[in-house]
């Protein structure tokens, strides 16, 4: 089950509840979000609705939460739901999870995370006439359309040459009067084209819309340098990596098989995050958070590859298969990710 199914699921719950009338409540939640517990939870998975649902059902949380735990417990694929707090549901899926989820992502590929949430929506897009500003309006726009919507482009100016050459922006963005809420970030303090496409965008994406980006002779060479300090660097040689080790394990003879994967640290509940994350970049008009979450995505992963392959005489084992399938599946999601920020993700690097 993954993160949009439990979702669907637990909006199902409710909408059940309703129905019975065991929650008196007018208007129903279009979605409900759930993601990886947070501290004093349990679980595979949490969620708050019970809290959004107690003032107008007139009942406490903790009330509407066990009344909502019981229905999800006869629900195929939810082993047990804890009630924690003033009144989250924490909700842990049957048996192997974590291969459940590696497997729901390798079936999606690029696009794990895409959703039909926003279907029928046309948001309007509007760009002031600079550099950043379009490519900020690019990247949205590339995840609204994973959401489902059909965004509207304009722009306060005609894209420069160089913009649609180098920095990949549409050319045929229309030219029109500015929305009510006009894409304007922090504009960069240089020309970013000189870096190229990839890292020109990352450059101006990777920092919140009213942080200044760090451009210009004195951080240029920060931007192209291939190490560790650069977290751009790091998100493409994650990726890299997971591409060598399915080569490699090709040569040794074996194939990724999902399942259970321990340690697995922190990759896996960042990996059914994702979905959540591409919502919220979504709502907030801010790749930023795709970024950053890209980043923690590399850095999670990094303790696990040395790991996936056997060692000296060691035969494959089950163990190696999962962890080689996880890393396969870490590096879809920084593959999807880096495609929605309009940068390429390398097999080699």
């Amino acid at each position: 089950m993954t993160p949009v199914e439990l979702s669907r699921t637990v909006l199902h719950a409710v909408r059940r509840a309703v129905d019975a009338g065991e929650l008196a409540v007018a208007v129903l939640p279009e979605r409900v979000v759930v993601a990886p517990p947070g501290p004093g939870g349990c679980g595979d998975y949490a969620t708050n609705v019970a809290l959004q649902l107690a003032r107008p059902a007139g009942q406490p949380a903790p009330a509407v939460a066990e009344l909502l735990r019981t229905r999800l417990l006869r629900t195929d694929g939810i082993s047990d739901v804890v009630v924690t707090g003033p009144g989250f549901l924490n909700i842990s899926l049957d048996g192997d999870a974590d291969g459940r989820l590696v497997r729901d992502i390798l079936r999606a590929g690029l696009q794990y995370g895409h959703s039909d949430t926003l279907a029928g929506e046309a948001p309007e897009l509007h760009a002031a006439h600079d550099a950043r500003a379009v490519v900020l309006m690019d990247s949205v726009a590339r995840v609204l359309r994973s959401q489902g919507a059909r965004p509207r482009l304009t722009c306060a100016g005609p894209p420069e040459d160089a913009w649609v050459c180098i920095l990949g922006v549409p050319s045929d963005i229309p030219v029109g009067p500015g929305t009510d809420a006009p894409l304007r970030p922090v504009p960069a303090p240089a020309d970013p084209t000189p870096l190229g496409r990839d890292v020109a965008r990352w450059a101006l994406l990777h920092p919140a819309p009213h942080d200044r980006p760090h451009l210009g002779p004195d951080h240029d060479d920060a931007h192209l340098a291939q190490r560790e300090t650069n977290p751009l660097f790091r998100v493409r040689y994650a990726h890299a990596r997971t591409r060598a080790l399915l080569r490699n394990a090709a040569d040794l003879g074996f194939t990724p098989e999902p399942g259970p994967v321990a340690p697995h640290g922190d990759v896996l509940p960042l990996l059914a995050d994702h979905p959540r994350v591409l919502t919220a970049t979504a709502a907030h008009r801010a790749p930023d958070r795709l970024a950053r979450h890209l980043v923690a995505v590399a850095d999670a992963l990094a303790p696990l590859l040395p790991s996936v392959l056997p060692l000296g005489d060691e035969k494959p084992s089950a163990a190696h298969r999962a962890r080689l399938a996880l890393a396969e599946a870490a590096g879809t999601v920084l593959a999807g990710g880096l495609t929605l920020l309009g940068i390429d993700a390398p097999d080699h690097l």
